[in-house]
Parts: C-alpha cells; structure tokens; sequence
C-alpha cells in the first residue's frame, strides 16, 4: 500500500466515524442507549472476529498463548469502552451531532495529561496550552451564556476519560501481546455483554424497536466499530504519522458536516469559534511533538 493509498483509507475512516454520529442519534429515536452500545459492539466483534482467529492461530503455532493477565487487560480495555461508548451515546440523546463529535475529541489533549499523571510519562509542552483551549471551545460551542453546559454536552464529555484512558493502555497492552485483532475483538465482546446485561435492569427492551433501529446498529456496529478500527491499524502502518494525526482529526469536521446536511444543524459565530478553536488544539497536540522529534533528529 503506497502512502496516498494509505491516506485515502484514512479519509475514509474519519468520515465513517463522523457519520456514525448521525447513525447515533437516530438510532437514539428507537432503542435506549445501553441497546444501542451493546449490539453495535458485539456486530463489531463478529467483523474483527475471523482476523482475532488467525491470531489465536498464528499465538498458537508461536507457542506464546495469551495469558489470564492479557484477559485481563482485554476485560478492562472493554469497561473502559463501554463507560465511554455509553457515556456518550447517552449524551447524543440531548445534544447535537455536531457538539458530540467535537466534544468526544477532547480526550486527544487528555491522553498526553493522564499518561504525565499516572505514568509518570513527559508530557509535551504543547499539552497545557491544547487543554486549556479545548475547555475554552467547549464552553464556546455548547453555547452556553454562563459558566456551565447543556446536559447532552456534559455527558459526552464525561466520554472523553474513558476513551483518553482507553488509549493511553490499548497501545501499551496490544503492543506487549502482539495480537492487535484479538484485543480488538475482545474489548468489542466485553463491550457488548456488559451494555446489554445493564439494559436488561434500566431499559424495556423491545424486539420490533430494535428491528426498526436495524440500519443504524448496523451502520455503526459494521463499519464504525469493526471496519473502520481495523481499517485504521492497517493504513497506520503505512501512512506518515503526522498524514494520520491530521485525516483522523477531521473526524470532527464530518461530524459537523453530516450534521449539517442530514440534520439541518447550525452553529452560530460562538460555535464556530469553538469548532475552530478545539479543532486547532487537537492538530497542536498531536503534531507539534512529532515537528520537535523530526527537528532534534535532523540537528544531531
């Protein structure tokens, strides 16, 4: 795969994940969120599950199993998945597509600020400046005229810590195991279980309300949660890393599209402002380490 190719398929991945917030929101109109999350993801786990099987194969026949520890880890990156898959969706419900595809972003300047916190990892100074700025456009794209946020806007960035602590281990956890897929299908089957069982207890379930929903589970279950994670591990392997840092941020921007053509959204000036704002946050703390990285390697 050359690296135009590999940015093509990138592309297309953000606009698959800024699209499934609209899937979200209408399948919202059907089904509770906690259905919603949980079949989704256990759609995404069949996807990714013949890929996982070659790699249980392929652990096997290198006679490196995975181990209860590795379960473990599996079991814990599929809570943290679905704290953040059900925080958000549960958001959806009472904010816009365009908010929720911005808002679910600021876990990117999170990542870099928990890794510092709790792995005693260096943070880069660009880290505390994107931080502040992603507060200052959240506040600036919920609208909100006193120092507070609309209720779908506080949920969704409630998501942001589950999904920042889920990156910050899934690259350490999959990394040490060497079997990207077999975390991937794993986490997805945790997710999946653990949001069905919670709807069992706070939502009536109701067949013909979630064969009504079909087109966005299957929309979000096949192509965001199963096509586009593992198209993502394969183009990144190809594509420059700043390449990725910029396509896949511009998640945000379809989201804000999609919801603009298929839901009739508007922002006003302040909206826009804090698109813009955060968006410029999340691009500045993502590459301004790789620009450093590249200038002291060429200096030596």
């Amino acid at each position: 795969m050359s690296r135009l190719q590999a940015n093509l398929l990138l592309t297309l991945i953000a606009l698959i994940w800024g699209s499934a917030f609209v899937a979200q929101a209408r399948g919202m109109e059907l089904v509770g969120p906690l259905q919603f999350t949980g079949v989704r993801f256990l759609i995404g786990a069949l996807v990714v599950a013949p890929l996982a099987w070659r790699e249980w194969r392929r652990l096997a026949r290198e006679q490196r199993p995975l181990t209860r520890v590795d379960g473990g880890h599996i079991a814990l990156l599929g809570g943290l998945m679905t704290l953040g898959a059900v925080l958000q969706q549960v958001g959806i419900q009472h904010t816009t597509v365009t908010n929720a595809g911005f808002l679910t972003a600021l876990y990117v300047p999170l990542v870099p600020v928990l890794g510092w916190l709790l792995l005693s990892q260096r943070a880069h100074g660009s880290v505390w400046p994107a931080a502040a700025g992603c507060v200052a456009g959240a506040f600036l794209l919920s609208g909100a005229h006193e120092l507070r946020l609309a209720l779908g806007d506080l949920w969704v960035t409630a998501s942001a810590l589950p999904w920042a602590l889920h990156v910050l281990m899934v690259g350490r956890w999959a990394d040490r195991m060497g079997a990207p897929f077999l975390v991937a299908c794993g986490q997805f089957l945790v997710c999946g279980v653990l949001s069905l069982a919670a709807a069992l207890f706070n939502e009536p379930l109701a067949l013909d309300r979630l064969l009504a929903a079909s087109g966005p589970i299957l929309y979000t279950g096949v192509l965001s949660v199963g096509v586009a994670f593992t198209a993502q591990v394969v183009a990144q392997r190809y594509a420059h890393a700043a390449d990725a840092a910029i396509i896949l941020s511009s998640e945000t921007l379809f989201a804000a599209a999609f919801g603009h053509v298929l839901l009739g959204e508007r922002l006003n000036d302040a909206g826009l402002l804090g698109c813009a704002l955060m968006l410029a946050c999340i691009l500045m703390v993502q590459l301004l380490p790789l620009l450093s990285w590249r200038s002291s390697k060429l200096a030596r």
